[in-house]
């Protein structure tokens, strides 16, 4: 349990931008200043469009990994063409997760 005060100056432009970072991340003010200080990673969670778009993304990867196994036999410069962009939106999907 947290019975100590520490107090510190800013700006209202930085108090605010502050109390948005830590809504954002869905943490309080003080729990985000905490992990600031202290150099912890922060990360802040995604709102429903972000995440409706990465499930979007996750859809297109698939259908396309699944078209390539299609053309593999058939048509392997199609089937090569396919798996470079399912390729890129699973790198895609690798920096959402960072």
């Amino acid at each position: 349990m947290k019975k100590t005060y520490i107090k510190f100056r800013c700006s209202i432009y930085e108090k605010k931008l502050l109390k948005k970072r830590a809504a954002r991340a869905g943490i309080s003010l003080s729990e985000y200043c905490r992990n600031s200080a202290f150099e912890n990673l922060v990360i802040e969670r995604l709102t429903p469009e972000q995440l409706a778009h990465y499930r979007m993304l996750v859809k297109y990867k698939n259908n396309f990994t699944s078209i390539r196994n299609m053309f593999k036999k058939r048509n392997p410069k199609l089937a090569s063409e396919v798996a470079d962009v399912a390729e890129q939106i699973r790198s895609h999907l690798y920096n959402f997760k960072k």
